[in-house]
């Protein structure tokens, strides 16, 4: 059985050893994935890959929370992540409300919030007040329609400036790690270089201090588009899809239930 990972030790494997996160979102997968995950990120990507959406921002509060203890109970000794949905933190106060609403409903370790310096002082009243923080700079999934779409971020000099200063302001704030999205993998390692929290990339490159990836991308199984960054370990639907068939052609056929499965 793996040890929880606490703050003090994600924040103490900067340098030393690439941090494992990745998303769950209930209890069966959340068992399986345990032993080989550092972290669990119970995101608002659950919208799309469980719910069907088309992104990620009709995710709300009480799915979250709902999601993040099935995910809990399924992996009793990772440390969890919860996603702050679009809309639950828009000023500083609303942000603590629905934190705390997060950390006493379940046993989350800490809240994920997207935004640079634009939300540092939202990150420093949350941790101000016993909410552990982790940040999200680059591309931001719930900037999805306001930007028109899934931009990659530190194509131009302002961009990789402003990244920069997102990065620092971020850990300013006070947050433990974040996560940086979509991003020129240069940049993304001169952030990394930047700050002395962890930062778990995704679609930014390899030289970052971990990885994080859709659980349902990585093992295949979610097949209505394949994003550049995704690296498929398993094809997932095929398999299910052959499972399913051979169920199907034995119940037709009366070869299953045999008498082993019988009472």
């Amino acid at each position: 059985m793996n040890k929880k990972l606490t703050i003090s030790t994600i924040k103490k494997s900067k340098g030393v050893k690439p941090l494992v996160m990745i998303t769950a979102y209930d209890a069966l997968f959340a068992r399986l994935l345990e032993p080989y995950a550092d972290m669990i990120l119970v995101g608002d990507s659950l919208n799309m890959s469980f719910a069907g959406r088309s992104d990620t921002l009709s995710a709300t509060l009480e799915q979250m929370i709902y999601h993040t203890n099935a995910v809990c109970m399924g992996a009793k000794n990772s440390f969890v992540i919860c996603d702050m949905p679009f809309g639950t933190y828009t000023c500083k106060e609303r942000a603590l409300d629905n934190a705390i609403n997060v950390f006493q409903n379940t046993p989350a370790d800490c809240v994920k919030i997207e935004g640079g310096a634009d939300k540092a002082q939202t990150i420093q009243y949350l941790t101000d007040n016993g909410i552990a923080v982790c940040g999200h700079i680059g591309l931001l999934p719930q900037s999805f329609r306001s930007e028109g779409g899934y931009k990659v971020k530190g194509k131009t000099t302002d961009e990789r400036a402003r990244l920069l200063r997102d990065a620092k302001a971020v850990e300013a704030a006070g947050a433990f790690c974040m996560v940086i999205e979509g991003t020129k993998a240069d940049v993304a390692q001169e952030i990394a270089q930047s700050v002395s929290i962890p930062v778990i990339g995704i679609g930014a490159g390899a030289e970052v201090d971990g990885q994080v990836l859709v659980f349902s991308d990585m093992l295949g199984l979610f097949e209505e588009f394949t994003p550049k960054f995704v690296k498929k370990y398993l094809d997932g639907a095929t398999l299910v899809k052959n499972a399913l068939q051979e169920y199907a052609d034995e119940v037709v056929s009366r070869k299953f239930p045999t008498e082993e499965h019988t009472y």
